[in-house]
């Protein structure tokens, strides 16, 4: 092969050969640049990994920080809070699921005065083992076996009930315990000493104050009786006496008597009744009673006093307001005597009107507003808040002459307060006084009252009076009834007008007025020829009937007269026109109907009936000489005994048909000798009606003696219109009238 050959073949392999070693080149520069591209890839990555080390390690480092502060914060709180649990006086304990004690403060643990047993991990029954056999716990009644048997009982329960123990030196602990989820306890021991000790104080105390109430009680009590019994004497004498022939200087000295033992009582039953309500033994006692009527009999106890000093008592009663409610009639009858009689006592000119109006409520009860106005002496404005306080008096120049205790608006406002009702008064010095209470009653009329029915021939009226507010009264009651009216202030304007108009169907005149009365009135018409018939109204019928003059009425009204009253009269003119009533005296409503009352004698009794037969029972010998002439008039047979074993015996022997028993007497008192008789009425049809005859006027005594066998109760001192309406209301059939009227009647 020639040298050109070879050269050519070596440079073709060169060339070969340059082209194998760029590609590799090229290979071993991919190669490089893809391991570059890894490496710096697991560079990066490495300094990631690195990072997130070195962040784990700083979190690490940190979280083991906060771990050692709150490790430390635990300790520290735990520390403080067992410091705190150390500092109180109660005991503080927990008990893991198993009821073995994990901690307890030193009060818990002091009860057990350094036992080395009390220790983490004591068992709960362990403990109550310990405490009855070292003595530490009173177990009372329970044997200590049963009372660790109670004890364990309660321990399981799911929610323990708090208990109180008492351990030997007389401490008191109460144990309250709560369960957790997990089972495990919190024990809480609560040391009551010093209030276990304190309820014994107030429990000592309270039977102090009790037991001084009850002595209290019993000393009003006994106090009553021994003022009351020597009052019966001397009320009853006055009475006797003025049944006698008196001159006018023996009477005067006689109501003076009578009139100082009745302000006396009227004291001491304020005292009393104070004295009740303060030691809260007053009671209410309802029943079914006439408002209206209630009212008006109040009017006329307090009718002498007003009429002595010239002043008109009004009553305006809403024409459409039932009269029956269910209630306790003695103690509104209480209310409206203390109200009116001090609206009548500081009067001293003009009238005192009661005015009493209604508004339905639910349930058939009504609101009932009752106002007394007067136009007295007035208090003044800074003084109206101290009139309804206990003692207090309005004190100035024009009322020191007025005496009494104080009391009597003070109880009024109790009594009102206690019937659910509201006082107040209003007042103008110088123009009078307006005192005013609401109660709410139940009615007891299924329906609201029915106005009179209206006179049948009367239908013009002249009215003359004096009064514009008794004006105003009648004139309202009239034309309720459809009457129209026309209203002369006097007598003298009366004929003035009735020559100018005299178509008038009836003349309603007062009796006192000035210039000319109604008596002069009447006088006049008939000289006059004038017969339009009259009716009077007047404060003292009696006075009234003894005029000449009252011959030519028509009928004499008590003041103030009741609407039913009037309507009554106005309806007997209407229906007999022709015919003149004599002058008749309707001081008061007609007496309600007494469905419990037993039938009144027959007034036909024949010579043949016996006596009806009185046994009293009294060991005061002035109050037997004071029953003994009461009934001196009435056609009685009477006994007295002097104790109860002494009415015992005479039940037997004089068999009587009514007894009056003396509560207190000596040897065998009324209660003890009513049981007797009932004992022996056992087995009987025979029941003899006992009256309660005692000067004790406490509350719940009515109640009492009802329950020991006794029939009625009157109150000493006794009146002897009391003792009449006792009799007739339980005197037998069969017997001779009691009361002479009767027998003449027949």
């Amino acid at each position: 092969m020639s040298l050109a050959s070879k050269l050519a073949e070596e440079r073709r392999a060169r060339l070969a050969a340059e082209r194998l070693l760029e590609l590799k080149q090229a290979e071993l520069f991919a190669a490089n640049r893809k391991l570059g591209h890894h490496a710096r890839a697991l560079s990066e990555e490495i300094v990631e990994k690195t990072a997130e080390v070195a962040t784990v390690r700083d979190e690490n480092q940190r979280v083991k920080s906060d771990l050692t502060v709150v490790t430390q914060n635990l300790e520290v709180a735990e520390r403080r809070l067992w410091q705190a649990v150390e500092t109180i006086e109660d005991g503080f304990a927990f008990f893991d699921a198993d009821h073995r004690l994990i901690s307890a403060n030193s009060a818990y643990l002091s009860v057990f005065d350094g036992l080395e047993e009390i220790e983490p991990g004591v068992p709960f029954a362990r403990i109550l083992q310990l405490l009855t056999e070292e003595g530490i716990v009173d177990t009372g009644e329970l044997s200590p076996q049963d009372w660790r048997s109670m004890m364990l009982e309660r321990w399981q329960s799911p929610n323990p009930e708090p208990v109180t123990l008492r351990f030997w030196n007389d401490m008191y602990v109460k144990l309250l315990d709560k369960r957790g989820e997990a089972g495990d306890v919190v024990s809480l021991a609560l040391n009551i000493t010093d209030t276990i000790r304190y309820e014994k104080e107030l429990r000592e105390a309270r039977n102090r104050a009790e037991a001084a109430n009850r002595a209290k009680s019993a000393f009003l009590a006994n106090m009553s009786h021994e003022i009351r019994t020597p009052m019966n004497g001397v009320i009853g004498m006055a009475d006797l006496l003025t049944d006698t022939d008196l001159s006018e200087e023996q009477q005067l000295y006689v109501d003076t008597m009578k009139n100082s033992g009745e302000a006396l009582l009227v004291i001491i039953n304020d005292v009393l009744d104070y004295s009740k309500i303060e030691a809260d033994k007053l009671e209410l006692h309802p029943e079914r009673f006439d408002l209206e009527r209630a009212i008006h009999e109040i009017v006329m106890l307090l009718q002498p006093s007003a009429r002595d000093k010239w002043l008109d008592l009004l009553v305006d009663y809403d024409m459409f307001l039932p009269t029956e409610f269910v209630g306790d009639p003695g103690r509104i009858r209480q209310i409206l005597t203390n109200i009116l009689g001090n609206a009548v006592k500081f009067t001293l000119e003009g009238h005192v009107l009661i005015r009493v109006v209604g508004v339905p409520r639910e349930n058939g009860k009504t609101a009932i507003h009752i106002t007394v106005e007067d136009t007295g002496i007035g208090i003044p404005q800074d003084k109206l808040a101290h009139v309804f306080g206990e003692f207090n008096q309005v004190e100035d120049d024009r009322n020191r002459k007025f005496e009494g205790t104080g009391l009597g608006l003070a109880i009024t406002s109790r009594l009102i307060g206690m019937m659910g009702g509201q006082v107040w008064v209003d007042s103008e010095v110088g123009k009078g006084s307006s005192f005013g209470f609401q109660i709410t009653l139940p009615c007891a009329a299924d329906e609201m009252s029915e106005p009179p029915r209206p006179p049948q021939d009367i239908r013009r009226v002249l009215i003359v009076d004096d009064q514009p507010v008794n004006c105003l009264i009648l004139q309202k009651q009239l034309q309720v009834m459809q009457v129209d009216t026309h209203i002369c202030k006097n007598g003298r304007d009366a004929l003035a007008y009735l020559e100018r108009d005299h178509a008038f169907d009836l003349i309603l005149t007062d009796h006192n007025m000035p210039e000319m009365d109604g008596l002069e009135l009447t006088r006049a018409l008939k000289d006059l020829g004038n017969d339009t018939p009259v009716i009077m109204l007047s404060s003292n019928i009696g006075y009234a009937e003894q005029d000449p003059a009252s011959a030519s009425l028509h009928a004499i009204l008590q003041k103030p007269v009741p609407r039913h009253v009037l309507s009554n009269a106005l309806a007997r003119l209407s229906d007999a026109p022709e015919q003149k009533p004599a002058p008749a005296g309707n001081a008061a409503p007609d007496p309600a109907p007494d469905d419990h009352a037993p039938p009144k004698p027959s007034e036909d009794a024949s010579p043949q009936q016996r006596l009806l037969r009185v046994l009293a029972a009294e060991d005061n010998k002035t109050n037997r000489f004071v029953f003994g002439k009461m009934l001196k008039s009435l056609r009685v047979e009477l006994e007295f005994a002097n104790n109860g074993r002494e009415a015992l015996d005479l039940y037997e022997s004089f068999q009587p048909d009514v007894i009056f028993m003396d509560i207190s007497m000596p040897e065998m008192d009324g209660k003890q000798a009513t049981a007797a008789i009932r004992e022996r009425e056992s087995g009987t049809m025979k029941r003899t009606p006992i009256i309660a005859c005692t000067a004790h006027a406490m509350a719940g005594d009515r109640d009492m003696l009802i329950q020991a066998g006794l029939d009625d109760y009157v109150t000493k001192p006794i009146k002897r219109a009391a003792v009449e309406d006792m009799i007739e209301r339980y005197q037998p059939e069969g017997v001779a009238p009691p009361f002479p009227a009767m027998d003449d009647a027949g």
